[in-house]
């Protein structure tokens, strides 16, 4: 196929709208003049993102020329971030990054949101010419096929991809990709496995690999979807979307500080993806690292300043691992990490302070740091100013669980539970709800005696399995000592007790241990997991007491 003659361009360029945006008004008047040059007609230009953000929304833009900086605010990736999160701009649209820095910061933070392009500054008619005319020909040759995707005519949209397939053979690895996609979006695996798959038996292409990957995914065919990930990653090691799947692949085999891991070395190499590091920040958390999760969490809260994905659940999850950090420590560092805690907090009510809940939940928090460095009478201070707002019948469940999980801090354990089984009750039909109220009435702890129960538990499990009785009833009562209410480690030890019962002549002593174990769990909610375990070992103790 021949390269468009230059009528053919002007005629191409004449017929689109265009949206310049610079800060600088030389540049815009400069590229404006470009632009008519090469044949544009229609073509509007704006300083700044909110304009070209408002200008998107109420008119059809074909090609929009953004600067990545333009001063105080928003930078061209966060106009691109919030035109494609809004969909404000239609598949056939093009969006060129226009910028005089390069470095890979920059280009990395913008390509997590796919610019069709990037011109870089100075830019004459030649260069505008020859980058933008391509495009503009893939995009008139391919836009009956986006068109249809813009009206989730998927299966319209296949039938154009396969029409066009033999006529246009210079665009076949968008074809290919594009009708990858299509299958997968319809729920065709087979079919979407069989183009990437053929596409790799004749070139090695990071997409292709990586569609199978996602494919293997959605088949729960996670080992050898973390394989080929891996392998990616390994080979390529700046394609930040093979990173997001293999943690997802990885998390799905149940791997998660694996999972982790790649996302740290992820967002090293793309520092600016919000995203990314909310999902680093919550998996971290999950994980109890609690330092990963305050830095993830913190980077997420900096990047959302000029972000669409700003969210005060951010700052709310910062609070919270900043408060599991600062928690009984009285260090210098604690102190530091607590302040932050307060700082920040206190930032979100004024920034989110028109959002319901904003001030009750902050302060809630604000409390519990206060309780975790021994200043009593400040956490108190802090309840005390939401005190018309705490009706945990009307409080949401999140707020509800970090309430109960001050009232803990504060001492305050019959109402904490009190609490927490009214919530159960009132919730019992969400069961990650109900795991999350489990987990805080058995650890209602801090993160670092979280980790030790954890392990004396796991130490417990391995001397009882080994036979080492008394080795497991030592350490399981070490862990109870961390978390004296803790559901699975009562009953763990009763189970042991009961094997020392039956091991030896019958020392009733044993017998009367684990009725004192039992009786901690006389309130255990019936919605609890070791509920039914519970009766069971209730049952088989008064048989064997009997």
């Amino acid at each position: 196929m021949t390269e468009p003659t230059t009528n053919a361009i002007g005629a191409s360029f004449g017929k689109l709208s265009y949206l310049v945006v610079d800060d600088f008004e030389n540049f815009r008047l400069s590229m404006r003049q470009i632009l008519r040059n090469c044949g544009a007609d229609k073509i509007e230009s704006v300083a700044n993102a909110s304009a070209a953000v408002q200008y998107c929304a109420y008119n059809h833009v074909d090609v929009v020329l953004c600067d990545y900086n333009l001063g105080e605010g928003k930078n061209g990736q966060h106009i691109l971030e919030e035109l494609r999160h809004k969909k404000l701009l239609k598949r056939s649209s093009l969006f060129l990054m226009v910028t005089a820095e390069t470095s890979k910061e920059m280009v990395m933070g913008a390509r997590e949101y796919q610019p069709d392009g990037y011109l870089t500054k100075p830019i004459n008619r030649a260069m505008l010419e020859k980058r933008l005319g391509g495009l503009i020909a893939q995009r008139n040759a391919l836009l009956p096929i986006n068109r249809e995707i813009d009206r989730e005519n998927f299966p319209e949209a296949i039938s154009l991809c396969l029409q066009t397939l033999p006529s246009q053979p210079r665009y076949k690895t968008w074809l290919m990709k594009t009708l990858a996609d299509l299958y997968y979006q319809v729920g065709d695996f087979s079919h979407a496995l069989k183009i990437h798959d053929d596409v790799l038996s004749q070139r090695d292409l990071s997409w292709a690999r990586l569609g199978r990957g996602k494919i293997l995914i959605a088949n729960q065919n996670y080992d050898d979807a973390a394989a080929t990930l891996k392998e990616l990653v390994s080979q390529h090691p700046d394609y930040m979307e093979a990173y997001d799947l293999l943690a997802e692949a990885l998390e799905k085999q149940g791997r998660p500080t694996q999972a982790q891991q790649i996302l740290e070395k992820a967002a090293e190499h793309s520092p600016n993806a919000l995203l990314r590091h909310k999902h680093l920040a919550t998996l971290a958390s999950s994980n109890q690292d609690m330092p990963t999760a305050s830095k993830a969490w913190r980077q997420t809260v900096s990047l959302g300043t000029y972000s669409i994905h700003d969210n005060s659940e951010h700052y709310l999850a910062l609070g919270q691992s900043l408060s599991d950090l600062s928690e009984g420590d009285s260090s210098s560092e604690a102190a530091a990490h607590a302040d932050e805690a307060l700082t920040i907090l206190r930032r979100m009510e004024k920034r989110f302070a028109g959002q319901e809940d904003i001030k009750l939940r902050s302060r809630i928090i604000q409390s519990r740091v206060h309780a975790g460095q021994d200043r009593m009478n400040e956490a108190q201070s802090a309840l005390d100013s939401i005190a018309d707002e705490l009706d945990p019948d009307l409080m949401h469940p999140d707020a509800c669980l970090d309430y109960a999980k001050t009232l803990f801090r504060l001492g305050r354990e019959k109402d904490a539970k009190g609490l927490l089984n009214a919530l159960a009750i009132r919730c019992s039909d969400n069961p990650l709800l109900l795991q999350k109220i489990e987990s805080l009435l058995d650890e209602p702890v801090g993160f670092r005696q979280k980790l030790q129960a954890r392990s004396l538990n796991r130490d417990g499990i391995k001397a009882f399995e080994a036979g080492n009785l008394e080795e497991a009833v030592t350490t399981f009562n070490r862990a109870l000592d961390i978390v004296p209410s803790h559901a699975a480690l009562n009953l763990n030890l009763v189970q042991v007790l009961m094997k020392q019962h039956q091991d030896t002549t019958g020392d009733r002593e044993l017998l009367k241990r684990c009725e004192r174990c039992l009786e901690k769990l006389v309130d255990l909610p019936e919605q609890h997991r070791q509920h039914r375990r519970l009766i069971s070992l209730r049952k088989k103790l008064e048989g064997m007491m009997s």
